[in-house]
């Protein structure tokens, strides 16, 4: 069987109606398709829990009480108040904003669905590269985003995946003779460049791909016998330096952003910071001793089975790609989704090839397609059934009833309840985990807190707050001497947390609230 028969319709009889249906790449199995798309809907959809997305949401509700305008220096935390602060997402801010506030009760909502429909767009576009059939695409879609079910939600990161999808699908139209698709690239960059500092993943591809290109058209040109063996497009010299110059206009346009340069050197300078990338666990590598990095490598390992039992072809450039975001996501956590992402073409055509091999080669799939077909449904019955039958309704709930729905989460909805009825039992300077900063922002808009999501690699003299929050919270001997430094006369912290722990044994500090998630200490006022 050479490598391009799988492609197309098994030239069997009668089987053949139901086997060779998967393998033809414009049919498929509807009723199985839709309870893919089902499934992965299931898994788009998410409630709001992501730490992070309280402050990106109270970025966007003053930006647009502030007719657009973002603020110099940091606005929210008392510890590093004049930083000059670049937000890098806040267009995709302030459309958040939009939408959570011109919906009212459904705000919330609509937010998820919003998110949900930019991961939808992530993965379809990047199934839609593949050369399989519309069903093996579908599978490849639902099995990966359940790999990558603890990396989705209401993330801001989420613009990325969708760019970083765009990206690769436009340089597959380029590679089918869509010679003005090209032009979208400056388009999506000067977009993605206000909504994500995720667009510099899309600059690196961008620029892999070109270099990869390059290198593919050397090596045919001194040895044209070369680019025969290789299946996919070898392009011009002319070609070449089309993408090349729309590689230097992208380039050029995410310079048109609110900040200018600037948004590329706090891009450098948090990527540089060795401290924050050897303490935050999404920059990590991925380990073994977590479910998801296990599940992560079964799914690796699958693959490489997969390519070593059936794919024999020649694609430099799908190999670059892979295997260079293969290493990164390896590195650190955050990039796994990328990788994930990337792979789903691939996972496609893989599944498309074994179930052709079963189709020709195996007898009982050919007697039995039904039972088969069964089986496959069976499967995606019992991965809705983990993700729990309230899901959906956990899901909306988050969205419609908020301060309900983090009442029963490890959220402390209820001590924010109780901070908003006795606010002049506290103090001025907050201490709060590094968890809890946007959570808070989001519900006690009018607080100033202690870190947040946005301030690992901020540091002004010696107030550098993520070293110094770290060296309180986990040091052997805690660094006291932080709560002095900062001024806090009060804390919320976790309920046998490290601090809540110190705070119970030290002079001068007492509880005002406890509950099974937190507590709050207030610092006496002969004490401050």
């Amino acid at each position: 069987m050479n490598r391009e028969s799988v492609f197309v319709e098994a030239d069997h009889s009668n089987l053949l109606s139901h086997g060779s249906r998967f393998t033809h790449h414009s049919s498929s199995f509807p009723a199985l398709d839709a309870l893919l798309f089902f499934f992965f809907i299931n898994l788009a959809l998410q409630p709001l829990v992501e730490p992070d997305f309280g402050w990106h949401l109270r970025t966007g509700l003053d930006l647009l009480s502030h007719g657009w305008q973002m603020p110099l220096t940091d606005p929210y935390s008392h510890t590093v108040p004049e930083w000059s602060w670049v937000e890098h997402a806040w267009l995709t801010d302030g459309i958040v904003a939009l939408i959570y506030s011109d919906l009212g009760s459904a705000g919330g909502l609509g937010v998820i669905l919003l998110f949900a429909a930019v991961i939808t767009g992530a993965f379809v576009l990047s199934a839609a590269t593949a050369r399989a059939s519309r069903t093996a695409r579908a599978l490849s879609v639902a099995v990966v985003a359940w790999i990558a079910l603890p990396f989705l939600g209401a993330r801001i990161q989420m613009v990325t995946l969708l760019g970083l999808a765009c990206v690769l699908w436009l340089w597959n139209r380029f590679q089918q003779g869509r010679i003005r698709t090209l032009w979208l690239f400056s388009l999506l960059f000067l977009l993605w460049a206000n909504l994500h500092g995720g667009f510099t993943a899309g600059l690196f591809t961008l620029g892999l791909l070109l270099a990869v290109t390059v290198f593919m058209r050397i090596v045919a040109d001194r040895r044209p016998a070369w680019s025969e063996r290789v299946d996919e497009p070898i392009l011009t010299w002319t070609q070449i330096r089309h993408i090349a110059v729309i590689f230097g206009i992208s380039l050029l346009v995410t310079l048109i952003n609110p900040y200018g340069w600037r948004l590329y050197g706090e891009i450098v300078q948090s990527l540089g910071d060795r401290f924050m990338l050897d303490m935050l666990q999404e920059w990590q590598p991925v380990s073994l001793l977590h479910r998801a990095g296990r599940i992560y490598v079964v799914y690796l390992i699958g693959l490489a089975l997969l390519m070593l039992c059936f794919y024999r072809r020649v694609e430099p450039t799908r190999w670059a790609v892979l295997g260079v975001f293969l290493a990164l996501s390896l590195r650190h956590w955050r990039n796994v989704p990328f990788f994930l992402l990337l792979s789903i073409p691939l996972a496609a055509d893989l599944i498309q090839l074994a179930v052709a091999w079963m189709v020709e080669r195996g007898s009982t799939f050919r007697r039995h397609p039904i039972q088969w077909l069964f089986g496959v449904l069976m499967a995606l019955a019992l991965g809705m059934a983990w993700l729990g039958a309230d899901h959906l309704e956990r899901v909306a709930l988050s969205g419609m009833e908020p301060e309900q729905f983090f009442a029963s989460t490890e959220y402390p909805m209820q001590a924010v309840q109780w901070i908003r009825e006795h606010r002049r039992e506290l103090g001025t300077k907050l201490y709060n985990d590094y968890g809890l900063g946007g959570f808070l922002l989001w519900w006690l808009p009018n607080e100033k807190i202690f870190i947040d999501g946005r301030m690992p690699a901020w540091r002004i003299g010696d107030r550098w707050i993520f070293y110094d929050y770290v060296a309180l919270t986990s040091w052997d001997a805690p660094a006291l001497g932080v709560l002095a430094k900062y001024g806090v006369d009060w804390a919320i912290t976790a309920t046998d947390g490290p601090i809540d722990r110190v705070l119970r044994g030290m002079h001068g500090w007492s509880i005002r609230y406890e509950d099974e998630k937190v507590r709050i200490f207030v610092k006496a006022a002969g004490d401050q």
